[in-house]
C-alpha cells in the first residue's frame, strides 16, 4: 500500500513537460509578428539551409561511427543497423515525450546484434559522460567571452559538472577494480545485470577505446556547430562560427531536462535567450528559433519515420516492446 501510494503517476511528468514546453512557446510567440515568418522564410538562402541540413544529418551518421566503435571491445555490431536505431530513437524523442527513444535505440541494437540491453544501456550512458564533457568545454569557452549568462543556467551547468566528476569517478573505479565491483555488487537484487555493466564498462574503458570515441565526439559537435551556423548564415546573421558553438552549447544545456517532444518551446527559448547573450535582436532571435527548429527537426522526421517503417512496426509498438525489454532486464 504504501509503495503504491509514494510511485509517482506515469501521467505527472508529461504533464509537466507539456506545461513547461507551452509557457516557453507562448513567451516565444507573445508579440511575435508571425505574418512576416512567411517572407523571411522565402527570403532565406537556401544553399546554406541545405549545408545545415546535411551536416544535421551526418551527424548522427558520426553518431553510428561512435556507437559501434565504443561497443567493438564487446561486440561487433551492424553500422547502418547502428545508424537506423538512432534514428528510429530520435524520431521517437520528436514524437514523443521525456526522449522515450533513447529506450528505443538501445532496446533496437540489443535486439538485432543478440546482446544484453543492459550492456546498449550502459554504452549509451558513458556516451552522454563524453558529450557532457565536451559540453561543459565549450560552455567554459563560451563564458570566457560572453558575460551576463543568467545564473540559472551556470547553477544548472555546476549540477551537470558535479554528475560528470561522479559519473567518470565511477567508470575509473570500475575499469580499475573490476573484480572489486563484482564483489560490492554481488550481494544486489539485480547483481546478474550489473555484472554485465561492470563488464561492457570495464572493456569500454579501454584507453584506445575511450580515446577513439573521445575523438569521433568532437567531430560530433563540430557538425552539429556547422550546422547551427549555416542557419544563421541562411538567414543571414553576421555570427562567427565560434558563437555559433556558443549558442549550440547553451541550447543544448537549457534543455538537457526531458520534456515535449522535440524540446518545442523550450529550444525556442532557450536559442532565444542565447542569441540575446550575442546581443541579437529580440524577434530576429525568435525568426531564427524557429528556423532552428523546422530545420533540423523536419528531416529527422521523415528520416526517423523511413527508419521506423523499414522495421514493420509502428512508433508505439517499440516503444511497447523497448519498455518491456527493460522491465525483464532488471528482473
Amino acid at each position: 500500500m504504501t509503495e503504491s501510494r509514494s510511485r509517482i503517476p506515469g501521467w505527472l511528468p508529461q504533464t509537466l513537460g507539456y506545461s513547461i514546453s507551452a509557457a516557453c512557446l507562448i513567451w516565444v510567440l507573445h508579440g511575435y509578428p508571425l505574418n512576416e515568418l512567411g517572407p523571411t522564410l522565402r527570403a532565406l538562402d537556401y544553399r546554406w539551409v541545405g549545408l545545415a541540413v546535411a551536416a544535421d544529418l551526418a551527424v548522427y551518421v558520426v553518431h553510428g561511427w561512435r556507437w559501434t566503435t565504443l561497443l567493438v571491445p564487446v561486440a561487433r555490431v551492424g553500422f547502418w543497423r547502428t545508424v537506423q536505431a538512432i534514428y528510429i530513437g530520435l524520431f521517437a524523442n520528436e514524437v514523443l515525450p521525456l526522449r522515450t527513444g533513447e529506450i528505443i535505440r538501445c532496446y533496437l541494437l540489443a535486439h538485432w546484434n543478440d546482446l544484453r540491453l543492459s550492456l546498449t544501456f550502459a554504452s549509451a550512458g558513458l556516451e552522454r559522460i563524453i558529450d557532457g564533457v565536451w559540453m561543459l568545454a565549450a560552455f567554459f569557452v563560451t563564458a570566457s567571452f560572453v558575460h551576463g549568462i543568467p545564473r540559472d543556467l551556470t547553477i544548472l551547468v555546476q549540477a551537470l559538472a558535479l554528475l560528470l566528476v561522479i559519473g567518470a569517478g565511477i567508470l575509473f573505479w570500475i575499469v580499475m577494480h573490476k573484480h572489486h565491483a563484482h564483489a560490492v555488487l554481488s550481494e544486489s537484487r539485480w547483481s546478474a545485470t550489473l555484472r554485465h555493466i561492470v563488464e561492457g564498462l570495464h572493456l569500454m574503458g579501454r584507453p584506445r577505446t575511450l580515446g577513439l570515441t573521445a575523438a569521433i565526439s568532437l567531430l560530433y559537435l563540430a557538425l552539429q556547430i556547422l550546422s547551427v551556423f549555416a542557419l544563421m548564415r541562411a538567414y543571414g546573421l553576421d555570427l562567427s562560427f565560434w558563437v555559433a558553438g556558443g549558442v549550440l552549447t547553451l541550447v543544448r544545456l537549457s534543455t538537457v531536462v526531458p520534456n515535449a517532444p522535440g524540446n518545442l518551446g523550450l529550444i525556442n527559448l532557450a536559442c532565444v535567450m542565447a542569441l540575446g547573450l550575442f546581443e541579437v535582436e529580440t524577434n530576429d532571435a525568435k525568426t531564427f528559433s524557429i528556423i532552428l527548429f523546422v530545420s533540423l527537426t523536419l528531416p529527422l522526421l521523415i528520416g526517423g519515420a523511413v527508419a521506423t517503417a523499414l522495421t514493420g512496426l509502428n512508433i508505439g509498438e517499440l516503444r511497447d516492446r523497448a519498455r518491456q525489454g527493460a522491465k525483464q532486464a532488471v528482473k
